[in-house]
């Protein structure tokens, strides 16, 4: 039986997104690296996240060489790694966050190899006992994808695909069709950190995307201040801030927990923040 009783994947993140739509803004996502900066400290520091507002949670398995994470997430997976976070502690820790209370939709972002290792099926079968709504492997290609995608549809939890900037149109109605939950649009290139793109540009690509989605949309990679997630509340259907809150992470839960309520209250704002 699930730790978690409330609707699992892909249901529990839509009625996210849905609750956001109500009250006419994106959903704020946000994301931790489990584990830092040790396990038992990282659980207050997700719990803060809920806190303060964020209506779904992504939380990154360490990983030695994480690709798309630009060095504010390198350094707290290194940290986080050192400390003896492992996938299967991470799995842990994610039932013990329900055990304490977490609510939201928790979203793992997690490459692959530590999955194969862990073995897929055991793997998305413990992630649904644990609570887990869906995951986000960002070095997995479409190509090589179902043994996975067909784990997570056995176990009712959401694999998320990510869009970037080289994606085709092709290649965007791709994933497009195959995503679960929402698609991850990555707004730019390089790894995650606090640069962004002009906002023209970033409304021709989401115009572009928007045609092919049967999902919500969700940016992700450069926001990092309430007044740029302000300025994008009208452009997707959910806002992912991750650089910003890990660095702000060191400071303790209260500080954590307030910054995304700044966030929360920034897409809630119709006058803009100066």
């Amino acid at each position: 039986m699930s730790l978690h009783t409330r609707e699992a994947g892909a249901t529990a993140i839509g009625k996210a997104f849905q609750h956001a739509k109500q009250e006419g803004r994106p959903a704020l996502i946000t994301y931790l690296t489990l584990g830092y900066p040790s396990p038992q400290a990282s659980l207050p520091l997700v719990l803060a996240l809920e806190q303060g507002g964020a209506e779904i949670i992504e939380l990154g398995v360490p990983f030695s060489d994480p690709l798309a994470d630009g060095p504010i997430i390198q350094r707290a997976s290194y940290t986080a790694l050192c400390a003896g976070t492992t996938p299967p502690l991470c799995l842990e820790l994610v039932a013990r966050l329900r055990q304490q209370g977490l609510q939201v939709p928790v979203i793992l972002m997690g490459y692959y190899n530590p999955i194969l290792s862990y073995g897929i099926e055991s793997y998305t079968a413990r992630c649904a006992e644990v609570g887990v709504a869906g995951l986000i492997v960002p070095d997995l290609p479409l190509e090589e994808a179902a043994p996975l995608q067909a784990a997570c549809q056995q176990v009712g939890i959401a694999l998320i695909f990510l869009v970037t900037p080289t994606s085709d149109e092709k290649r965007i109605a791709q994933l497009a069709a195959q995503t679960e939950g929402f698609l991850y649009v990555v707004s730019r290139l390089g790894t995650t950190g606090p640069q962004q793109r002009p906002m023209e540009e970033l409304e021709d690509y989401i115009a572009t995307i928007r045609h092919y989605a049967h999902t919500p949309l969700a940016l992700g990679f450069g926001i990092a201040k309430p007044q740029q997630a302000q300025a994008l509340r009208g452009l997707v259907d959910g806002l992912i801030v991750g650089s910003a809150l890990v660095e702000c992470a060191s400071k303790g839960p209260q500080v954590l927990a307030e910054t995304v309520s700044s966030f929360r209250r920034a897409l809630s704002q119709t006058e803009t923040i100066k």
